[in-house]
């Protein structure tokens, strides 16, 4: 997405989509901080993925939010 300006320009194109239609934006695949700030200026809803965290076990999930106060 942030080396090609085809990949750009879909993404850009599908966020707007949703938001005509009242849907939120979930990108998913997140990996590179170049990659979240190009999706926040687009206006993309939520954002996820390993730049923030692995997936984490369920028996887990209190810990990890417990010792991840802010992301």
């Amino acid at each position: 997405m942030t080396s090609n300006a085809d990949d750009l320009s879909i993404v850009s194109a599908i966020i707007s989509l949703a938001h005509s239609l009242n849907l939120r934006v979930v990108a998913e695949g997140v990996e590179t901080d170049e990659q979240a700030k190009l999706l926040r200026l687009l206006k993309c809803d939520e954002i996820q993925g390993f730049l923030f965290s692995p997936g984490v076990p369920i028996d887990q999930i209190e810990e990890f939010l417990r010792d991840k106060k802010t992301l």
